[in-house]
């Protein structure tokens, strides 16, 4: 199958030399192609952790690409990547909530210091990109923005308590008259409100990237992900995106485990989607010094992202089983206000729910998947974060 954003990527001005850090994962090899076929170089600097390649360098991987095998905190590895580089694209980072909030460590070392380890050697070695295109997240925001549905407050709402998850109370209220919440389109300006170690690396990343180009005169984008969606997702790694999770389940003929009541929302973006809206940063400098939302612009419950999945499959006789558990730190509801996006860069996105979903069902008809989601709960259990 091929989705429409596959054709009509804007090309950039003239060929660069483009530096992906992380580039070997799903998102920067999607990446990659794109800028290939634009007519760039591409480099990529990746560790090929195991937890995302079991088996070393990925089949996916263009074999154009430069691929540098290195951690981001090596300063030698960073010189070496950097040199003759025109475009810059963050990408290397830790992911997942739930195990940021036991490996500490390891989450802001990788991070937030991978990240510091990047700026400093391109201020050693004298390395001045034209554009540095940094991978941000909607985990940033805690909560999404709200309204009353009573009395039509705006509401900025902090992230529930413990005490409310254990109660199995889902919604948001509002302070001043009790009503329930409800979600709107949140926009760049939303105050951040940090619920998870992961999240706070994240805004590091972000922060530490625009204070550096301010200060050394380098245009810097950040662009915050919402929950992207597409083939090359590690299938067998627990703290992926959601949408591979309940996939791994569903190719093991195992039912989708859904947290709370699965009526909470999120924004699913096709990596294709994502794809265009980096290809389009490099060369608008309406987008310097900017954070920008990128998503699919449509919220939906993450109840039928497991139904969708388990339809295109041909599997759907296995619903989600709706297990009123809590992760601490989880949200209610966040979805992409992308009016920004739109005046910024030009960016619409152009992959439909059903389009893109068809497109990964496609590609897991052929995939294997170690289902480690069991294993996912136990852990965050011993921790007590999930019950």
């Amino acid at each position: 199958m091929t989705t429409p954003s596959q054709h009509d990527s804007r090309p950039t001005s003239r060929p660069r030399q483009i530096l992906i850090t992380g580039g070997a994962g799903f998102v920067g090899s999607h990446l990659a192609d794109g800028l290939l076929a634009a007519g760039h170089r591409v480099r990529i600097l990746d560790d090929l952790t195991p937890q995302v390649h079991q088996s070393g360098p990925p089949d996916y991987l263009s074999p154009d690409v430069e691929l540098v095998v290195g951690d981001v905190r090596d300063p030698n590895r960073l010189r070496e990547v950097l040199t003759g580089v025109d475009v810059v694209f963050h990408f290397a980072a830790t992911v997942g909530v739930g195990q940021s909030m036991y490996e500490i460590a390891r989450y802001m070392s990788v991070n937030t210091q991978g990240t510091a380890e990047l700026l400093q050697a391109m201020l050693d070695n004298h390395i001045t990109p034209e554009k540095l295109i940094v991978a941000s997240s909607m985990s940033i925001y805690g909560e999404g923005q709200y309204k009353c549905s009573q009395c039509g407050a705006a509401a900025f709402p902090p992230v529930r308590p413990v005490s409310q998850l254990k109660a199995g109370e889902w919604e948001l209220h509002c302070k001043s008259c009790a009503g329930v919440l409800v979600p709107v389109p949140t926009n760049e300006g939303k105050p951040s409100e940090i619920n998870s170690v992961y999240a706070l690396s994240k805004r590091d990343q972000e922060e530490l990237c625009l204070i550096y180009g301010r200060n050394y005169g380098v245009p810097v984008t950040a662009l915050r992900f919402f929950n992207i969606y597409g083939t090359r997702q590690a299938l067998s790694n627990p703290y992926t995106g959601v949408a591979a999770i309940f996939a791994a389940r569903l190719i093991n003929n195992q039912n989708p485990l859904v947290f709370e009541d699965g009526e909470q929302m999120r924004d699913f973006v096709s990596v294709h989607d994502i794809v265009r809206a980096n290809m389009l940063a490099i060369d608008a400098p309406a987008s310097n010094d900017q954070v920008i939302n990128i998503g699919g612009g449509v919220p939906i419950t993450i109840r039928r992202v497991a139904e969708i999945l388990a339809e295109a499959l041909g599997k759907p006789e296995l619903t989600p089983v709706i297990t009123q558990k809590y992760r601490a730190g989880d949200i209610r509801h966040c979805f992409a206000d992308l009016t920004r996006a739109g005046k910024l860069l030009g960016y619409q996105p152009q992959v439909t729910h059903e389009q893109g979903f068809r497109e990964l069902a496609e590609w897991l008809a052929h995939q294997e998947a170690e289902d480690k989601a069991e294993t996912m709960l136990q852990e965050l259990s011993t921790y007590g974060l999930t019950a």
